[in-house]
């Protein structure tokens, strides 16, 4: 079930990418990146053929291997609310896949909440987590700030959103993203839309959405009827950059040239495939990317947490891994809940080889 879910799903994904349905008319927006009721990457798509998509959907049903998911246990450090309050300015703590909550200036700032079992649309199939969150959310304490990278459905959890309606201050989306949540219940004065290279200060915050190459959309109706965005964070003199999701593309090196030096980048690293060059990064482009950024540590995100791709879970981790090393970048790679000081950050131990030790 759990597969034949996933490839119906990616089938749609990819076809919410490239393909224009019925549907009702979208909501105009004034934006270099809004063009014919659609919003668009400055450069042109790569578009999966029906031959290919067929392909694709056949792997994922059949061909996938058992190692996309880990045999063992992740490792996740479990938080509470005390322990929050009482960790300094400049902490990070990471709770799965590219959910993010982020301590600055004694406020709380999460990216891309997603606390639901599952990765879809619906709770009875589609991608399940591979650990539980390292805190609840009824646990977490006020937040100042929900910083939204796009609206698929590892990156915008309906449930989650709702839970945390009544403790968020204020809700930081791109382009059309705010409409969704308006539409889901959220007080609207909550909720500010920004586009790319647009800002807001937050509290003592400066929340920049930058640029990102990927695609949006919930349903076959709907693709890229929002836009998507990276995210700057800019307190003091802490720089923070946080990818969502996004291919490799020049963007990088404009906003490495406008905002960097970035004291750690939290850049994705998972969910890749040859078959969808443009949308998620290898880890190779990911390790350009950060050096595009001019960054002093990377932090892997987007992986651990959901199969969502044709890849083993732990690759990512090892690839990056054995690339930053070559190459002599500093990486950081917390467990699931462990603390990670933004301004002196630890490397961190490689905690996903003792999640599926190498046989022999």
């Amino acid at each position: 079930m759990h597969r034949l879910f996933l490839s119906l799903l990616l089938i749609g994904t990819f076809l919410m990418a490239s393909c224009t349905f019925a549907g009702s008319p979208a909501p105009q927006h004034p934006s270099p990146q809004f063009s014919d009721g659609k919003f668009r990457n400055p450069v042109p798509m790569f578009k999966q053929s029906p031959a290919q998509l067929v392909r694709l959907s056949w792997t994922f049903l059949m061909g996938k291997n058992k190692d996309t998911v880990p045999s063992g246990v992740i490792p996740v450090q479990a938080l509470t609310r005390a322990q929050l309050l009482a960790a300094p300015d400049n902490t990070l703590f990471r709770l799965g896949h590219s959910t993010l909550l982020l301590k600055l200036d004694n406020a709380f700032y999460l990216t891309d909440p997603v606390f639901s079992k599952r990765a879809s649309p619906v709770q009875w199939a589609g991608p399940a987590r591979f650990h539980q969150p390292p805190i609840s959310i009824e646990e977490l304490p006020p937040l100042k700030a929900v910083i939204l990278s796009h609206d698929h459905y590892d990156h915008l959890d309906h449930a989650s959103v709702l839970a945390l309606a009544a403790k968020t201050e204020h809700f930081l989306t791109p382009l059309g993203v705010g409409e969704r949540l308006v539409a889901w219940g959220i007080d609207a004065a909550k909720v500010t839309e920004l586009d790319w290279w647009q800002e807001r200060k937050v509290g003592n915050v400066r929340l920049i959405a930058t640029p990102a190459q990927h695609f949006s959309g919930r349903s076959l109706t709907d693709g890229n009827a929002t836009l998507w965005a990276s995210w700057v964070f800019v307190h003091k003199d802490l720089r923070v950059f946080f990818s969502g999701d996004t291919g490799y593309f020049d963007g990088f090196k404009a906003i490495g040239d406008k905002f960097g030096p970035f004291d750690v980048a939290m850049v994705e690293t998972g969910a890749y495939d040859e078959q969808w060059p443009d949308v998620h990064m290898q880890p190779e482009q990911t390790l350009q990317a950060f050096l595009d950024l001019k960054g002093k540590w990377l932090m892997p995100v987007h992986n651990g947490t959901f199969d969502l791709s044709l890849h083993p879970w732990h690759e990512p981790f090892d690839r990056i891994a054995a690339l930053a090393s070559a190459r002599g970048v500093r990486l950081a790679t917390p467990e699931m809940g462990q603390a990670l000081d933004l301004k002196n950050p630890a490397p961190g131990q490689a905690w996903w080889k003792r999640v599926d030790p190498a046989p022999g």
